[in-house]
């Protein structure tokens, strides 16, 4: 856990590529409530001590499958990583599936009024029976939900949660589904952010060095 800015430095740090005492790493340590809770949250979701009704396995597989689905660099490699120090058996088939899933989105249909019109199609992607073979019927729902939440999140209804305590899933584990599902979209997106800080933060100190 990260007490202070001072202590180590964080995860969204490490993906960001941001170095430690930089005019960006500066800069987010000022927000020390925002970024200790961010790496309490991802140590929380990701490396519990006490995994409870969702296993460390299933966390890993579901956290690096959004991370594929949102294709940025960093981020996919690391859980990647942390599925292979738990389950490398199911990092290939998992590749697999996101070769198929990916998508540009957020796509879906909003309920019947004036925001019809902004209505954009898509197609759900629902896992095959060896995909379910391979995964189990519990953890291909979460993914399907995870695909549902992160690239057509429109079209989410109670139906999606009755498919998902169908297949096992009870109210504390849909939660930390939920809270993983949110957790990643928001880490990916703060990465990819940061990234592009750090590269006009380095552009600026190049130019600067070539003038001096």
């Amino acid at each position: 856990m990260v007490h202070n800015s001072a202590v180590t430095q964080t995860i969204i740090e490490q993906l960001a590529g941001i170095e430690p005492d930089s005019p960006v790493a500066k800069n987010y340590q000022r927000r020390a409530i925002a970024r200790e809770q961010a790496e309490l949250s991802y140590q929380l979701l990701l490396h519990p001590q006490a995994p409870g009704s969702v296993s460390l396995e299933e966390r890993r597989v579901i956290a690096a499958f959004v991370a594929g689905l949102y294709q940025e660099p960093a981020t996919r490699r690391h859980y990647v990583g942390l599925l292979q120090d738990v389950a490398p058996a199911f990092v290939h088939s998992l590749e697999q599936i996101l070769q198929q899933a990916s998508t540009h989105g957020p796509w879906g249909a909003y309920p019947q009024g004036p925001l019809s019109v902004e209505d954009v199609g898509g197609t759900p992607w629902h896992s095959t029976p060896e995909q379910v073979g391979v995964f189990g019927p519990r953890l291909a729902a979460a993914l399907e939900h995870a695909h549902l939440l992160v690239t057509h999140p429109r079209d989410a209804n109670p139906a999606a949660l009755g498919r998902l305590a169908a297949a096992g899933w009870d109210e504390d584990g849909l939660v930390v589904l939920s809270q993983l599902i949110a957790f990643l979209s928001f880490q990916v997106r703060i990465v990819s952010g940061f990234s592009v800080l750090v590269a006009a933060s380095f552009a600026q100190t190049t130019e600067s060095a070539h003038h001096a």
